[in-house]
């Protein structure tokens, strides 16, 4: 029985540990608070900073896990190349370092070739500036180190009050002690998708059926699947999205993300892991990309990947900070035909907090159903 030390607990966390568990996995839990929603359903928990090299490597030392998983962005990653020697990281630790980090993999990507919007970065408010107005364009400002999209910003070109108030944004809402920004062209794409790619030990590398996506104030709101066709495109985004996974090594399950502009593909990110995106797939796949990633890291077979149904999800999120909060509409949701809601238990609401999914036969009927769902909050 595989001992798994999960690194990051929430939504996506808690579902790969019931894909691992099935698996008869023992799961170790940890994030930077209590009650998180993998904790719920692993074997243990445990509550520290990952960010912490000292705590890392010693809770590493104190698990003595077979794998490593990472779940999240904010690590200390370099714990992570060290113990690699001793425990499998997954997908690897240099894959994990390079994404943690959306410098590090934006310059990967251009060194083997792939296209990415034009880019550059800076440490401090100055440097931003002088970069923006060298671009001399619309850009997206955004942490080199955060999750789900947080400190992200669009400026207009021309624009030097709201690009200050970008790097502003930017560094309160990164992750990390990297006060960092990468600032790129903003890509006028048709639309955006993420790949789910899967790298085996034993077998080829395997894809999911692509995902369209919506981005909000640059966090994950609504995907699709089933739903549209890309023709060549899709052969393409994969060839790319094979190019880079196995410059990164390791094995796992990617979320590779590409803007689709005309008959262009160009790179975006990646995630080395589950992607928000993803969630989709509970609804929509025979095997959804937490049971690929478990299967993948614990060198099992994957005999296919069968899409059972189109379908569409929309995120439940917060309005408000709240030491509680209460789920209203969840029976008139439930009643709809084929439209299914998911709450991810999470202890405490805050602005923009993604506490639950819906997922629907279409983006229409998603919608629908997103609406009928009333948050309430304690009273402070």
């Amino acid at each position: 029985m595989k001992k798994i030390m999960l690194l990051g607990s929430g939504e996506l966390g808690r579902e790969l540990t019931i894909s691992l568990k099935r698996l008869g996995c023992t799961v170790i839990a940890c994030d930077r608070y209590e009650n998180a929603p993998a904790m719920q359903v692993a074997d243990r928990s445990m509550v520290f900073d990952m960010l912490n090299e000292a705590q890392l490597r010693a809770h590493i030392q104190s698990v003595d896990p077979d794998l490593v998983v990472p779940e999240i962005e904010a690590i200390n990653t370099q714990v992570l190349l060290d113990v690699e020697s001793q425990r499998t990281i997954v997908p690897s630790a240099r894959a994990v370092d390079l994404t943690m980090n959306r410098d590090r993999i934006r310059d990967r990507a251009a060194e083997i070739g792939l296209p990415t919007a034009k880019y550059g970065y800076a440490e401090n408010l100055e440097e931003m500036l002088a970069l923006y107005n060298d671009m001399a364009c619309k850009v997206v400002v955004k942490p080199v180190m955060s999750s789900s999209g947080k400190g992200q910003s669009t400026v207009a070109a021309g624009d030097g009050a709201a690009a200050q108030e970008a790097w502003h944004h930017a560094v309160e809402n990164m992750r990390g002690d990297r006060p960092k920004v990468i600032v790129e062209e903003f890509i006028s794409f048709d639309y955006e998708i993420t790949l789910l790619t899967v790298r085996q030990k034993n077998a080829e590398t395997v894809y999911c059926p692509v995902l369209r996506h919506q981005q909000v104030d640059g966090d994950f709101k609504m995907s699709e699947q089933g739903t549209f066709e890309m023709g060549a495109l899709e052969a393409t985004a994969q060839d790319m999205a094979k190019k880079m996974t196995d410059d990164l090594g390791g094995f796992g399950l990617f979320g590779v993300e590409f803007f689709i502009r005309g008959d262009e593909v160009i790179f975006s990110e990646l995630s080395p892991r589950p992607h928000d995106t993803g969630l989709l797939t509970l609804y929509t796949q025979n095997l959804s990309e937490f049971d690929l990633h478990a299967r993948a890291i614990l060198h099992l077979p994957i005999s296919n990947i069968a899409a059972l149904r189109p379908g569409a999800c929309h995120t439940i999120n917060a309005a408000q900070a709240s030491p509680d909060y209460g789920v209203e509409g969840l029976a008139e949701v439930e009643g709809m035909r084929d439209v299914e809601a998911m709450m991810f238990g999470k202890p405490d609401a805050y602005p923009n907090r993604r506490l639950g999914i819906v997922f629907a036969p279409d983006v229409e009927t998603a919608t629908a159903a997103r609406a009928k769902i009333k948050l309430t909050y304690a009273s402070q």
